[in-house]
Order: C-alpha cells, then structure tokens, then sequence
C-alpha cells in the first residue's frame, strides 16, 4: 500500500515537472538585461503629492485610459467599456458620447475639431464632432495594427501613434493580458507610426520596440517620444533637423513601467506610471526558459501589476522635473496625464472616476 502511495506521488510530481518544462505556452522569450532600478531614490524620492486627488464621474464607466480637452474646455475620457464620456467644461454632466465597439485607448484633437482615437481593436480612427467614426487605419506597411495604444497628433496634421505590439493582438488576448505576454517575451514586436491624412497612408517609423505604448510630439515638432514600457525608457525619434530619421534614448532605467506620455505646459512632457517594476521580472530578464516557466503558472500566482500611483513631468533634455507619487494607490494604475492651464487630469487603467489635481496646489 506504501509503495503504491509512494508511486503515485513520484508520478504526479513527474508530471508537474513535465508541465512546467514542456506545456505551450504563447511566449518565446527573448534573454536581454533589464537596466539598473533606481528604485523610489533621487528623482523619485517616496513622495506623497499625488494624494487629495478630485474625482469626477465618468457614466457608469471605468478605466478612464486618456483625457482630452476640446476647443470648449469640454472633458473626453477612453474607457474600457469602449465608450468615450464627454463632460461638460465645468466637469458637469457625464454622458456616453459615441462608443467604438472596442477598446478606446489614447485620444487626442486634431485642428479640425475631430477626435483621433488609437483604438486597440480596431486600429487608427476619426471621430467627427457630430460622432461619426471613420476607421483611418487598419495596417501600417502591410502589416495588421493588432494593439494601436496612444497618438498624438503633429501641427502639420500627421498622426503618430503605436501599435504596442505585432504579435499579441489587444482583441485576440486582452489589452491587459496582451501586455503581459508582450512585456514577458521581451521579443520586440512594437512599432511607431504615422498616418499622413493627405496621403492616406501609414508607414511605420521605428520597429523592435518592447510594447510601444505612449506617443508625443515635442513642443518644437522635430521629434516624437515614444514610451517603451517593456524597457522602462522614453525613446526620442527625430522627424526633423540633422538627426532626422534616428532614435534615441532620452531617458532610461526608470523605476515603474510607464504608460502613456503627453505634452504639458512651459516645456513638461507627463509621463504616467502603471506599476512598479517586479524584481523577479529583472532577475529573470537574461532567463528565457524561466521566464516560460512563469508563464506556466496559474494566472493569480503571476507577476501582475500593483496599485501605487505616480507620474512625472520631464523636459526634452530627459530631466526630471516633478515627481508626485501616492504609495497608497489611491488612484491606481495611472496611464495618462492631460495637463490643462489649471489642472493634471489622470488616467487610470481600472478606477471607476477621472481624478484631477489643481495644479496650485503643487506649485505649478
């Protein structure tokens, strides 16, 4: 009876190792070295000036990704649900506007008055003021845009935007789940785009990025920065000047993965921070096959992202120049920040509310 047990057990234990070391999984992970984490040191020094946040209601909705402001002073949210909410200037009177039928992500006005929205399931779209939607972009170069993540629209009318990854599709996986197998195989499948509304045509600017997520053009409009979530860095790519048609590290080894990137007032670009790096995921960085082994495990025993809010404002020199954090999480998950001439509003991949904070009250 004893050695029956005992076998037992030996094969059960045979067959769990099987499954960690031969189950398919998604994922072919990439061996690369993640950079030093600064941890929540210098720049970014454990702070508490992201608390008291003001909350504003979005219709029932939540995970308010981006925020855009229209030539009224009125309030536009991307939810998850697939609606984008309108709030009046005053912050007044939430309503579903339009809804995409998909996954709104990054919004932003082109001169015209219409709304551009990356949709993560349905690619590159237009929304007119009277709500109608046109589908601007489907592929970029051929290839099917699977993830379009954030955009940003140029003085000149091109359109920059993500697709944050080639290979994990937002509608086949999740936006979540999908950024989760992106960021683990480390493989290099984001891109930069743009999309010239003369033309009608999308090509893509930069490739082998590590979930390309947020896109802004910079004040003087020589260049695009573009968030690589996957490598904790901001990423400068040149459409103007001498250095025209290459990119660069603008600033690297941050302390959280960040989402989406935006130009503020004076000068800022805001950065907005979804989680804190995991130190099993860099210690596991130069570890494909363990990497694997993770992706094995039951989803709830994961690496997963923690709730702690912060954002940052940096300058085109990669310099910090505000850091507002909440260790608490009272507004978790941030994606975004909309900066206006009196507030910061936030986004958030899972709250219930928009949150905003008066810009006097941190000295801006």
């Amino acid at each position: 009876m004893l050695k029956k047990i005992l076998w037992s057990v030996m094969v059960l234990i045979a067959l769990i190792v099987l499954y960690f070391v031969v189950w398919p999984v998604p994922v072919e992970p990439v061996a690369w070295e993640a950079p030093p984490d600064p941890g929540y040191t210098g720049a970014f020094a454990v702070n508490e000036r992201l608390k008291g946040l003001e909350t504003l209601p979005i219709a029932g909705n939540h995970g308010p990704e981006d925020i855009a402001i229209d030539a009224q002073g009125r309030i536009y949210a991307a939810t998850h649900e697939g609606h984008i909410v309108r709030l009046d200037s005053d912050s007044s009177k939430p309503e579903i506007w339009v809804d995409t039928q998909g996954r709104p992500l990054g919004i932003d006005f082109d001169s015209k008055g219409n709304l551009i929205v990356a949709d993560a399931y349905r690619g590159l779209l237009s929304i007119a003021p009277d709500g109608n939607i046109t589908e601007l972009a489907t592929e970029g170069d051929g290839v099917p845009i699977r993830y379009a993540d954030d955009v940003d629209v140029a003085a000149d009318g091109k359109i920059y935007f993500s697709d944050a990854s080639t290979k994990f599709g937002a509608k086949e996986w999740g936006t979540y789940e999908a950024s989760l197998l992106d960021i683990n195989e480390h493989g290099g499948h984001g891109r930069l785009l743009v999309y010239d509304p003369v033309a009608g045509t999308t090509k893509t600017l930069v490739s082998g990025l590590n979930f390309a997520n947020g896109v802004a053009v910079s004040h003087d409009q020589n260049a695009v920065l573009v968030n690589e979530t996957g490598s904790y860095r901001v990423i400068r790519f040149w459409i103007a000047g001498p250095k025209k048609g290459t990119a660069e590290k603008l600033i690297e080894a941050l302390p959280s993965f960040p989402d989406n990137i935006s130009t503020g007032k004076d000068g800022r670009y805001w950065v907005a921070f979804v989680s804190p790096r995991n130190p099993l995921i860099d210690k596991l960085s130069g570890k494909p096959f363990m990497r694997k082994v993770i992706q094995r495990m039951p989803a709830f025993l994961r690496p997963k992202a923690v709730p702690y809010g912060h954002i940052m404002a940096i300058d085109d020199k990669g310099s910090v120049l505000a850091d507002l954090q909440d260790s608490d999480g009272e507004y978790p998950l941030n994606t975004s920040v909309t900066e206006t001439k009196d507030y910061l509003y936030i986004g958030s991949l899972v709250a219930p509310v928009l949150a905003r904070l008066k810009k006097a009250k941190i000295g801006l």
